[in-house]
Formats: C-alpha cells, structure tokens, sequence
C-alpha cells in the first residue's frame, strides 16, 4: 500500500543507490505500480517529478536517481486505494502553498475520513483566494505579502488538485498548521510540530497515516505503523537520515513508535513528539468526526 522514501542531510549528496533501491519497490521488488514522484531542493526551491506509471519501468526516474544532488528530498511510489485511478493528479507528492512558503507531502495507507471532512465542510480545505489550484511541475512559487496577509487573517482555505484522501488531509494537516506556526515556542520545540503530532494520531486514529511533510528546511515524518530511518552522524557538515517505510539497505534501520513524530533539519534530528498509546486508542474509538480537531 504505497511507500515512501526521504533524505535530510547537512549537505548536497548523491542517493544513486539508494532511490533505484526504492525505484525497485515501485513494480519490481514490491506491488506499487500505480505512479510514483520525487520532490526535492534545488536552490532552494522544490522541483517536482512525477509520473501515473510504475517506477521500474520508468526512464525518468532513472534519469533523475543518477543525476540528482540534493539535502532534501520525498519520494513515493503508489498502489492506488482511494480512488483506484492512477492519473497525474492522484499521484504523490503533493505541492501547496501555505504560510509564505512551499509545502510537499507523501503519504502511505488510507484515511478515508479526511475527504468526508471535507464534504461535510461548507466550504472545501486547500487553494487560497488570489492563488492558482495548480502549479507547474517542475518548479515552486511563492505566495504574495497580499495573500499572505489575507491567510494570516483568516487561516488557509485549501481546494485538492486531486481526489485522494492522502492529499485531503495534507490539506487539513495545513491548515492546523497556519494555525500554530508564529505562535512562540514555550521551551525549545516549535509549537506547531506539537500541534501537527496531535492532530496527525487524531486522523491515524480513523485509519493508517504514515507521512513525510516538509516546507524546504525542515522534513517531517510521521510513523503510525510502517516507517523506519537511519541516521548517519559524522560531525555537523557529514550528518543525514534517510526514512523509507521498509528498510532499503542491508544496513540496521530503525523502526519507529506507533504515533512517533521526528523532525529533521540538515540530516539532524531536532526534536521528536509521540502521540500517546492511551490516547490513539482513544481516540480510535470516539465517534465524533475530526471536526472536533
């Protein structure tokens, strides 16, 4: 049921072996032949790639895991659920806008109450007044100081490119944190990574929701059930993690805690958050909707 892949890392690196590892997982190793993508920072910017088809049988993707230098980087291979079509739109990762800067998301399992969120919800979660629903491929925009100081106002409302459930709640996870991200941090941790852990094991509650998320400088990964990382020390400029949802070398990979949160900048872990046992068991039974998030 889809997997993903992502690098943090303290400088530009060459993965080669490492994304045709996983590029194996996308029809050869594994069943995820229904599309896969690659986000990852190219002076500064996100460049994305992404194609409906399978990755082993892709010569853009070999193209890319040969050529690619990078200190961030997501990327997914999909076996459609929900919807069971595999076109452009429902194909990971996913780009937004959102608080000035440039989101992108990745998800494995199935979460199909974010979208009966959303038509619950007069009015739809992602693309905010004043910005296209879409943005090109290849490269990342930024948000206007007029729109920026419209959202700041009023919170993000966020329209889906596409009909997955996996790019809804990207959506929803968005909006949390538009809500939390100038807020001051109390002690060391940003408040927003701690509002974005409790509302992640709220929706991994309604289903199974293992994500990477980064904004460009920092990458996100949320473990419900399936992920694994390892990290690489060697002083402050030769530090990197990689997380994938199955461990892609023979080396030991970690798995992580049922409801993990762990944020990485520059390959170094910065802070880590969990969502309790005793409340995603809760949690899994409360019939309310996410609303009450």
């Amino acid at each position: 049921m889809c997997e993903l892949l992502g690098i943090s890392s303290s400088r530009r690196m060459n993965a080669q072996d490492l994304l045709h590892a996983f590029r194996r997982r996308g029809g050869e190793t594994a069943d995820n032949t229904d599309g896969w993508g690659m986000a990852f920072l190219r002076d500064d910017r996100f460049m994305l790639h992404k194609e409906p088809l399978p990755a082993a049988h892709s010569h853009e993707y070999v193209d890319l895991a040969d050529s690619v230098q990078t200190d961030l980087l997501i990327a997914h291979v999909r076996k459609a659920r929900l919807p069971l079509v595999n076109t452009l739109a429902n194909t990971h990762p996913f780009r937004h806008h959102c608080c000035g800067r440039d989101w992108v998301f990745a998800h494995n399992g199935l979460v199909p109450e974010a979208i009966a969120l959303a038509r619950r919800d007069p009015q739809p979660p992602c693309t905010p007044t004043g910005e296209t629903a879409s943005a090109p491929q290849h490269t990342a925009g930024r948000t206007s100081e007029a729109s920026r100081a419209s959202l700041s106002a009023r919170g993000p409302r966020l329209v889906p490119i596409g009909e997955t459930d996996s790019e809804h709640a990207f959506c929803h996870l968005l909006e949390n944190i538009s809500q939390h991200i100038h807020e001051p941090p109390a002690s060391g941790l940003e408040p927003w990574f701690e509002a974005l852990a409790a509302l992640s094991g709220l929706i991994a509650a309604h289903g199974k929701f293992n994500f990477l998320i980064s904004d460009g400088v920092y990458l996100i990964a949320y473990g419900h059930d399936r992920l694994h990382y390892r990290e690489h020390g060697g002083g402050e400029k030769n530090e990197a993690v990689w997380i994938a949802t199955e461990p892609l070398t023979a080396e030991p990979w970690q798995a992580f805690e049922t409801g993990e949160l762990r944020v990485y900048r520059r390959g170094r872990l910065i802070g880590r958050v969990l969502t309790p046992h005793a409340a995603v068991s809760a949690m899994a039974s409360n019939t309310h909707s996410l609303n009450a998030a």
